[in-house]
C-alpha cells in the first residue's frame, strides 16, 4: 500500500465539525475514521469521579454522523480515551451510546472494546518489584498511593489497537489510550513505518488545531506514505502552513525533538517541514525509535476533599492596595475561630487581575487594574465543613476592615445568590507514573461487542 488517508473529524469527539468539512474529508475517500475522545487535560476530578466531561448529546451528535459515514462506506473507525479518561465507566459510557444510535438508526455493526482500567493490586505488584517509576515531576510512589487511589488506567499504546482491529470489527473502542495510536494503528497494521505513521498521528490528534487559524472542532485529513506524510485542512478558511505544523509538533511537550511514548520515542532531530501547496504541508524524516523494556504511563487519583467556592469582585482602589494584607487577615481569622474544631481544611485565594492565573509564577503580581475578580475556595474533609470555611471566610472578608477603608456596607460585590457554590468531591493525582511491562497487551482485553 502506498498511500493511506486518515480523517480525523474533531480534537476530541464531542467537540464537533462542521458537517460541510466532514463531508469534504469523505470525498478523499478516507481508509480509516479515527478521534481522540479524552485527555487529561480537565485534570484528576473525572477520572476519580467516574464523571465524563464530554455532553453525551454532543458525543452522540459526532457519533451518529461518523457512523452513519463509516458503516456506508465500510470504513473503520477508532476511538481512543473513551468517556474522556478512558476508565471502565468512562468505556460504558460511549458503548452505550453506539448502542443507543444502532437501536434509533436500526444498524448492525461489531465493536472491538478494549479496557484500560488496571488493578490496585496489579500496580502494587510491579512497584514491589521495582518496575514504576515516576514521570517527572511526579514524585516517587508509595504504597498509599496506591492504596488509596479509586481508579487507576494505563495508557495503552499500539499493539492493543493493533489487538482490536485484528477482530474485523467495524469500530474500535479503546479507553485510555496515547493519542498518536488511534491514528497510526491502522496504518502500521498495513505496513506503514511507525515513524512517519505516530507523527502523523500526533498532528491528527487534534485535528485543525494544526492549521491556521486552528480550532479544535474542525476536520484535519491526514496523507500517510511509505516515508513521509501530508496534512491539509478541510475547510477553505483554514491552511496548514509548516509553522503551524511544526508548532503542533510541539504541543505539549517538553522536548522539541525527543517525544516519549509507549513502547518508544518519537525521534525528530532529522524531520523537515515543506509546504507542499496553498493549505498542505509535507513531513518527512521521522523515526519511531522502540524502547525496552517496554514502559506504559498510569495515571490514578485519590480523592483529597469536599470544595465549596463564592465568586465576588473587588472595585475599592484601597482595598486593591491592600489585598495581600487582607487575604493574609482572613487567613488568619478563620484559623483562629476553627483551631479547636477535629478537621483538616485549605483555603485558597485566586485573585484575578494580580495573579489569578499564574499564580507564584506571575512576573507582575502588582494588580494595576481598577478591579479584581476573586475566588474564594474551601476544601476540608466534608462536605459541611466546606461549606462552614468558605461562608466564614466569605463574610469575614466582606466586612474586614483595612486602612483607609471608607464604605462599612461590604467590601466584596457578589454576582450569584446564593454566594458559596457546593462542588462536590475533590481528587488529586496520586500516580503519575512509568510501569515496565512484558507484554503491551497483557492488560488491555479486548471483548468483541454485537451492536
Amino acid at each position: 500500500m502506498e498511500e493511506m488517508r486518515i480523517l480525523s473529524p474533531t480534537a476530541i469527539l464531542g467537540y464537533g465539525f462542521p458537517q460541510s468539512s466532514f463531508e469534504e474529508g469523505l470525498r478523499r475517500r478516507p481508509d480509516v475514521i479515527a478521534v481522540d475522545a479524552g485527555s487529561t487535560d480537565p485534570g484528576p476530578y473525572y477520572l476519580g469521579s467516574g464523571v465524563c466531561f464530554t455532553d453525551p448529546r454532543a458525543v452522540r451528535r459526532d457519533l451518529t454522523l461518523i457512523l452513519e459515514a463509516a458503516l456506508e462506506r465500510r470504513i473503520p473507525v477508532i476511538i481512543g480515551s473513551a468517556g474522556g479518561s478512558g476508565g471502565t465507566v468512562h468505556l460504558q459510557r460511549d458503548l452505550g451510546l453506539l448502542r443507543e444510535i444502532a437501536a434509533e438508526r436500526g444498524w448492525r455493526f461489531r465493536v472491538a472494546v478494549i479496557g484500560a482500567e488496571i488493578a490496585k493490586e496489579t500496580v502494587e505488584g510491579h512497584w514491589r518489584a521495582g518496575k514504576v517509576s515516576p514521570l517527572p515531576p511526579a514524585p516517587e510512589l508509595t504504597e498509599d498511593d496506591i492504596r488509596d487511589s479509586v481508579r487507576i488506567v494505563a495508557q495503552m499504546g499500539l499493539e492493543p489497537v493493533l489487538a482490536g482491529l485484528a477482530t474485523g470489527a467495524d469500530v474500535v473502542l479503546a479507553g485510555r489510550c496515547y493519542d498518536p495510536a488511534v491514528f497510526a494503528a491502522k496504518a502500521v497494521q498495513q505496513g506503514f513505518d511507525p515513524g512517519p505513521a505516530v507523527h502523523l498521528g500526533k498532528i491528527l490528534e487534534c485535528a485543525a488545531i494544526a492549521a491556521t487559524p486552528g480550532s479544535g472542532s474542525d476536520c484535519l485529513l491526514g496523507y500517510l506514505y511509505p516515508q513521509a506524510f501530508e496534512v491539509e485542512p478541510l475547510n477553505p478558511a483554514r491552511r496548514c502552513t509548516t509553522l503551524s505544523v511544526a508548532a503542533h509538533t510541539l504541543y505539549e511537550k517538553s522536548n522539541p525533538y525527543l517525544l516519549p511514548g509507549p513502547g518508544g520515542t518519537l525521534d525528530l532531530r532529522e524531520t523537515r517541514f515543506e509546504q507542499v501547496g496553498e493549505s498542505r504541508v509535507r513531513v518527512s524524516g521521522s523515526r519511531f525509535v522502540r524502547s525496552d523494556p517496554y514502559k506504559l504511563k498510569l495515571e490514578g487519583v485519590r480523592r483529597i476533599g469536599y470544595r465549596t467556592v463564592a465568586i465576588a469582585g473587588v472595585r475599592d482602589p484601597v482595598m486593591i492596595r491592600e489585598i495581600d494584607a487582607i487575604i493574609a487577615g482572613v487567613r488568619e481569622r478563620v484559623a483562629d475561630n476553627f483551631k479547636s474544631e477535629p478537621f483538616t481544611y485549605r483555603l485558597d485565594f485566586k485573585v484575578y487581575g494580580k495573579n489569578g492565573v499564574m499564580g507564584g509564577l506571575e512576573p507582575h503580581p502588582a494588580p494595576d487594574g481598577h478591579e479584581l475578580g476573586m475566588v474564594i475556595e474551601a476544601v476540608a474533609d466534608t462536605q459541611d465543613w466546606a461549606n462552614t470555611i468558605c461562608g466564614f471566610a466569605r463574610s469575614t472578608m466582606l466586612h474586614f476592615g483595612y486602612p483607609g477603608r471608607i464604605a462599612t456596607a461590604g467590601n466584596l460585590a457578589f454576582p450569584y445568590s446564593p454566594s458559596d457554590f457546593k462542588a462536590g468531591e475533590v481528587y488529586a493525582f496520586s500516580i503519575y507514573h512509568l510501569m515496565e511491562v512484558d507484554d503491551p497487551c497483557q492488560y488491555f482485553p479486548v471483548e468483541v461487542v454485537a451492536v
